[in-house]
């Protein structure tokens, strides 16, 4: 998992200047209003010149300072409370646009997904899926309408698919336990981070199951954990987070995983029409 902003900061603070080091002060303890500071405004807070600002950036690694502002605006996804993510939404929001604000700004989630997704990463996610005995599928909090949706259309597709519930831990390890070599496990997780899905994808590892990553940012603790991780962006600053371009991503690995067992397919979903007339599980079309 690659070292966050803050970690990095902090482990290079002693050799700065004197001048990087009250940006590196400021920064440190006032990270949520930084990511949206330009480099001059972030020098005039502190007390240095924007150059500074830029230098300090280099010194740290970045490509730029629009490079260092991009990695503190994924830290805050992570550590800020809800109600710090009401507060820089109100700064940065006009509340009478959040409809075409929110929806331009999850088109351009989606299309930087897309841009940045190994697709050879997808691929073998999708192998490995077709090849498991059973297939746990973690998410909690509000990622568990992401695993709900991805087991439902698994579930039909594919059998041995389980799961895990937003229980407490003890249960969660009931629900997990047999896993083993030749499973597959795929946590699903958007900051703020479940710590129960961080530990069932642990354990799952443990057990010799392959495990998959389904998050934002090889910053997420999942990106430690997984054999493959997929990232879909997710960017929340206000009290939701967006789950648009996440949703898209399982669409495909469905979709992929359905496509590549078609003959399957049919026949299983001719047996579901079958059962969902009979059983009048959708409203008949009138006429």
């Amino acid at each position: 998992m690659e070292k966050d902003i803050i970690t990095l900061i902090t482990e290079e603070n002693s050799g700065f200047s004197k001048g990087k080091k009250l940006i590196s002060k400021y920064i440190t303890e006032n990270y949520d209003k930084a990511a949206f500071m330009t480099a001059g405004k972030l020098g005039k807070t502190v007390g240095v010149s924007e150059s500074t600002v830029v230098r300090f950036a280099a010194e740290l690694g970045y490509d730029g300072y629009p490079g260092m502002r991009k990695a503190l605006q994924e830290v805050i996804r992570s550590r800020l409370t809800s109600v710090q993510r009401i507060e820089a939404a109100n700064e940065l929001t006009d509340s009478l646009n959040f409809l075409p604000t929110v929806l331009r700004s999850d088109m351009e989630r989606m299309q930087t997904t897309l841009n940045e997704i190994n697709k050879n990463d997808f691929n073998e996610v999708v192998e490995i899926i077709l090849n498991s005995a059973n297939i746990y599928i973690v998410g909690m909090r509000s990622s568990f309408c992401l695993a709900n949706f991805m087991w439902f259309y698994m579930n039909l597709i594919r059998e041995n698919v389980r799961l895990m519930h937003d229980m407490s831990t003890c249960e969660i390890f009931e629900q997990i336990f047999r896993i083993r070599e030749g499973d597959v496990c795929i946590g699903i997780s958007y900051p703020r981070y479940s710590l129960q899905t961080v530990k069932a994808m642990e354990y799952a590892k443990k057990k010799g199951a392959a495990v998959i990553g389904i998050t934002d940012a090889k910053t997420s603790p999942l990106s430690g954990i997984s054999d493959i991780s997929l990232f879909a962006k997710s960017d929340p600053v206000a009290f939701l987070d967006s789950l648009t371009a996440p949703l898209s991503l399982i669409n495909a690995l469905v979709a992929a995983v359905g496509v590549r067992g078609k003959d399957d397919l049919f026949d299983t979903f001719k047996q579901l029409e079958t059962g969902w007339a009979e059983n009048g599980v959708y409203e008949k079309k009138s006429g």
